[in-house]
């Protein structure tokens, strides 16, 4: 998914539209002007008639760039960004930023839309949202703005398993900035399928990207330490971070550490027979070592 950066440095969550589903919301939009544009002509007909056919000519003219072009700037302005295409697909147009556009914005999209959609059958349009990385077309470049998805579905949120106690502590001092975003969601989603990946699957892919986690952060797992606790402590460390910077020492939950007050109210009373203080049994068992590095996921 196609990142938006505001001028804050803020990462938006908006899904840039393609060629396809604004070709669809395109010519939904285009029936109602041309359907409007037939209307309105037969209506005035019968009143420019008698004034002449110089005169009817240019009526019919004036009204066709008008249903072309001010009909569609209208509504976008009024709808902000959502034309009864775009509403049907689920789609808006939004500033740069991700703010709604104004008149200036749908006015040039609709001046330059003229040229490249309607005089050219849409293969300029089609053409430079090909080439654009985020689908736009010239009017867009022009203007500043861009179509994006307002119906994403949502992804399920799967809880990551929780770091196992002998590493909680040890990374909260190593730098992680030089790991990026893509190689964090990748251990995310990693740990996360783990309890339905095939076990002689589990270890080559923890070890692949517990490489990398060392080549960036240059910190190798204790020795004896499973690939897979050594990225469930790593992503941990990352969370607790996060929760920190977002909500600050006071507010973090739990603080991003177990057996702090905020946690122990918000957890549920233990089962009977439980042992106070024990620590949770975590997400993964390593095999014997007799049996190889394999994995073995939770029942």
């Amino acid at each position: 998914m196609t990142q938006l950066v505001t001028g804050d440095a803020v990462v938006l969550g908006l899904q840039p539209a393609r060629v396809p589903s604004r070709a669809m919301a395109l010519a939904i939009d285009l029936v109602i002007v041309f359907a409007a544009y037939l209307l309105a002509a037969v209506l005035l007909q019968s009143s420019v008639m008698p004034l002449g056919t110089a005169v009817s000519s240019a009526v019919q003219v004036a009204l066709l760039v008008l249903m072309l072009v001010g009909l569609p700037v209208a509504i976008e302005t009024l709808s902000q960004g959502r034309s009864p295409g775009k509403a049907v697909f689920g789609l808006r147009v939004v500033r740069d930023d991700g703010g709604p556009i104004r008149f200036r914005h749908a006015f040039v999209r609709g001046a330059i839309g003229l040229i490249e959609i309607v005089m050219t059958a849409g293969s300029v349009a089609c053409v430079a949202s090909l080439v654009s990385a985020r689908g736009r077309r010239l009017g867009d470049v022009f203007a500043g703005t861009l179509v994006v998805r307002e119906r994403i579905p949502a992804e399920p949120v799967v809880p990551l398993p929780p770091p196992p106690p002998e590493l909680a502590d040890r990374f909260a001092r190593l730098d992680l900035s030089a790991v990026p975003e893509g190689l964090w969601l990748a251990v995310r989603q990693f740990l996360a399928r783990i309890p339905r990946m095939d076990a002689a699957l589990v270890w080559p892919t923890a070890a692949r990207l517990s490489a990398e986690l060392v080549s960036r952060t240059g910190t190798p797992a204790p020795p004896g330490i499973h690939p897979v606790a050594y990225l469930t402590a790593l992503a941990g460390e990352r969370r607790r971070r996060e929760e920190l910077r977002v909500f600050g020492p006071a507010g973090a939950p739990g603080h991003g550490r177990p057996g702090t007050a905020a946690a122990v109210a918000a957890a549920p009373p233990p089962p009977p027979g439980a042992v106070s203080g024990a620590a949770p049994e975590p997400a993964y068992r390593a095999r014997p070592a007799q049996s190889g590095s394999g994995f073995t996921p939770p029942s």
